[in-house]
């Protein structure tokens, strides 16, 4: 337990060999460490100062939630940081989803690995102003399991944080994973002192989705941290005409594909309809979605993501939806959303009074 480490063989929930209740809380009992824990000397946590140290070069953090996985959340996060970077600011996107890392997919880095400097870690980068650290880097093999206990998660977020040299940074966006657990009170309590900017909450439209955000507002409400903004994600499925596949049903059941014969017909007779867009709801939003939501919860509403499988396929792809007109549907409102974060928190304003 050196330098008050949480030590790896500890029970999932503990507190930490420096807290008060080290040895004496409900999460120690039966942990091999109890009795050490409760008898060893308390104070402040000496990692935290190397933190502090670290984030000093950081002018702004943000984490991005999630209540449940598979809402969109990495995939935000990851465009989120590439339109940043293409303003201009210098960037860093944290992966600490450490039992599900796409980040490292999602922004083209596959294969890479984090190399040791004189200064601490390198993060891997993108472009000259955006570096990315996970443990995605870290695996021998990207198949392999991450089967950690909450200690050994808390360990590497700590390491991520006070090893890491990222320079000066105008944002570090922090992908956490669903949920409200270990890592997400780890973050908090590891750059508390620092500062966070605040949460921004990723979510689909339906109750099923929006039950645990109402618990993830609740959380940041808790721990202090402010909630920038909830983004409702796949906010109902828009792509061109052009782009649907059409079939027909056979009497048996089956698809008889038509594509061809439905856009012929279209281009002779009608071809003002090749430009139109077609959306269609796909998850149930008849409790009012996020909007609604936002307004009993006292939180800012930041705007609706349509379900786009071109965003989709630049995800897979590991390139910016913004860097080419493919993501037509869903690239406009990602931008709008973002420009209304720089607006409402006066950022691009206070960056660029610090380089004048």
């Amino acid at each position: 337990m050196e330098n008050g480490e949480i030590p790896e063989n500890a029970n999932e929930h503990c507190p930490g060999p420096q807290d008060d209740s080290a040895g004496k809380s409900d999460a120690c009992q039966g942990c091999p460490n109890q009795q050490e824990c409760a008898t060893a000397p308390k104070g402040p946590d000496p990692d935290l100062v190397a933190i502090a140290e670290r984030m000093a070069t950081v002018k702004h953090k943000i984490l991005v939630l999630s209540g449940k996985g598979g809402v969109g959340k990495s995939t935000f996060s990851a465009q989120l940081s590439y339109a940043l970077a293409a303003m201009d600011f210098q960037v860093g996107l944290m992966d600490i989803d450490i039992c599900g890392p796409s980040i490292p997919k999602m922004l083209g880095l596959e294969g890479q690995e984090i190399h040791q400097s004189n200064l601490g870690w390198s993060p891997v980068y993108v472009e000259s102003n955006l570096g990315v650290m996970s443990i995605g880097f870290m695996l021998p093999n990207a198949d392999e399991a991450v089967i950690w206990r909450g200690p050994r998660k808390n360990g590497l977020i700590k390491q991520f944080l006070k090893d890491v040299y990222w320079g000066e940074l105008d944002f570090l966006v922090v992908d956490a994973p669903p949920g409200t657990s270990d890592e997400h009170i780890s973050i908090v309590q590891y750059l508390q002192a620092t500062g966070i900017d605040g949460a921004i909450i990723v979510t689909t439209p339906q109750q099923v989705s929006l039950i645990d955000v109402r618990k993830e507002v609740s959380f940041c409400k808790k721990v202090g941290v402010e909630v920038l903004g909830v983004v409702e994600n796949m906010s109902g499925l828009c792509q061109r005409l052009t782009d649907f596949r059409f079939a027909k049903l056979t009497e048996n059941g089956e698809q008889s594909d038509i594509t061809e014969r439905v856009l012929g017909y279209m281009r002779e007779n009608a071809p003002e309809m090749l430009d139109v867009i077609a959306c269609s709801e796909v998850f149930d939003s008849s409790g009012g979605g996020a909007t609604q939501m936002c307004q009993e919860m006292g939180v800012p509403f930041l705007g609706k993501v349509p379900l786009d499988p071109q965003l989709c396929k630049a995800a897979e792809e590991g390139r910016s939806c913004f860097a080419d007109q493919k993501c037509g549907v869903s690239a406009p409102v990602l931008k709008s959303i973002i420009e209304k974060l720089l607006v409402m928190n006066q950022w691009r304003e206070e960056l660029q009074q610090v380089t004048e």
